[in-house]
């Protein structure tokens, strides 16, 4: 049975979101991830997460001004040292909620950059946060993203994050592989997904074109899961979509493949 986790950025927003974490236990997750929990105290989103006894799987390091348009730091100039006090406060509450798994988002770099220096600085910033990550016994993901919803983000393909990782050179950075990206950015999931799948790590889904559930859009994902499911896939799928309805009515199409999340 495939495991499923609840994007609490993005479902159950009918409530506050350190009220989400109790309704995500209550529809059968065993899993929970977000998109960052630093605008909320520590100890806060730690009491949420033991109350409702979820496991927090993966959450991503700080991204700049997200509200301004950026969409991480791992490949803006000049941003190197908050990136590094990123990494530190990242540290601190994944220690705090006993998360094992960070997404470092790679970012909407200058217009006029020189491609490869964002590459070189892409893969330096990457070397040092998956060190201080792998000292705490913590493993660091990329994710392709795609640039209809944020034009000239630099990290769009599955192959270019497997260049990347392999320049890195660290043994705890994979892929955080979104099935809604790759579809917009490069389609032929059945191949890319296992072709690339001893590193992929985690894994997010959503329909097109819409990011709804699955089910509402053109995604095959009877098949699509089927081959996550035949190719051995051992960690998480985060359902990171914006549901087309309530959160519990979006849950149908999940029950073939864990019939314990419980949807109206």
């Amino acid at each position: 049975m495939l495991k499923f986790t609840a994007n609490l950025t993005m479902l159950f927003n009918e409530v506050g979101f350190l009220e989400r974490f109790s309704l995500a236990a209550k529809a059968g997750f065993k899993g929970c991830e977000f998109k960052d929990p630093f605008a909320y105290p520590k100890a806060e989103v730690v009491a949420a997460v033991k109350d409702s006894g979820l496991k927090p799987v993966l959450f991503n390091m700080p991204a700049g001004d997200w509200k301004g348009g950026e969409r991480g730091l791992g490949c803006l100039p000049g941003r190197e040292k908050e990136l590094r006090e990123g990494v530190a406060t990242t540290i601190d509450y994944a220690l705090a909620l006993d998360c094992k798994l960070i997404n470092l988002l790679g970012g909407i770099p200058p217009k006029d950059a020189d491609k490869d220096e964002i590459r070189e600085l892409f893969v330096s910033n990457l070397r040092y946060a998956a060190g201080e990550l792998k000292k705490h016994g913590m493993r660091l993901v990329i994710e392709p993203v795609n640039t209809y919803n944020s034009p000239g983000v630099f990290l769009t393909k599955t192959d270019q994050a497997v260049d990347i990782i392999r320049d890195v050179g660290a043994d705890n950075l994979g892929i955080e592989y979104d099935v809604y990206q790759a579809q917009l950015m490069e389609g032929d999931l059945t191949n890319t997904i296992r072709k690339a799948m001893p590193l992929i790590w985690h894994m997010q889904v959503a329909d097109v074109p819409s990011r709804a559930e699955p089910g509402t859009g053109e995604i095959n994902y009877d098949h699509v899961l089927g081959v996550i499911e035949e190719a051995g896939y051992q960690g998480w799928i985060g359902c990171d979509y914006e549901p087309s309805t309530t959160t519990l009515e979006s849950f149908g199409w999940m029950k073939k493949w864990n019939p314990t999340i419980k949807g109206r």
